[in-house]
């Protein structure tokens, strides 16, 4: 028996009923690979949870509201806890993204050393 550690690799998702709806979820449901109930984004008072029904390799599975809904390499789609989630994952940045991080970092850095003289 060994010890193993996920691959590096980039996925798409969001969280149910609280993020918007990426293009890859809607096309699912139209192709009723995902089912929507109680799905009301008007704001309406709902007496059931909203919740979806997602075909999967494995079989159905219900993705609850705070779930976060994942695209996986392969095209493939499954809901995750979000505390599962988030101990899994970490957001990747865009490249536009990290310039304006690193550009900050910089900017705060001469900020610290204003008025500071080199030795």
């Amino acid at each position: 028996m060994g010890k193993y550690r996920k691959l590096p690799v980039v996925i798409e998702a969001f969280k149910f009923y609280v993020d918007a709806i990426p293009d890859w979820f809607t096309d699912n449901v139209i192709e009723d690979e995902i089912r929507l109930y109680n799905c009301d984004y008007t704001g309406s008072y709902l007496p059931e949870k909203p919740h979806c029904m997602i075909q999967t390799l494995e079989g159905v599975m219900r993705g609850e509201v705070g779930d976060y809904i994942i695209q996986g390499v392969n095209g493939e789609i499954y809901p995750c806890k979000a505390e599962i989630f988030e101990k899994t994952y970490e957001r990747v940045l865009t490249e536009m993204q990290d310039c304006d991080l690193q550009l900050a970092k910089l900017g705060q850095a001469c900020l610290d050393r204003e008025g500071k003289q080199w030795d």
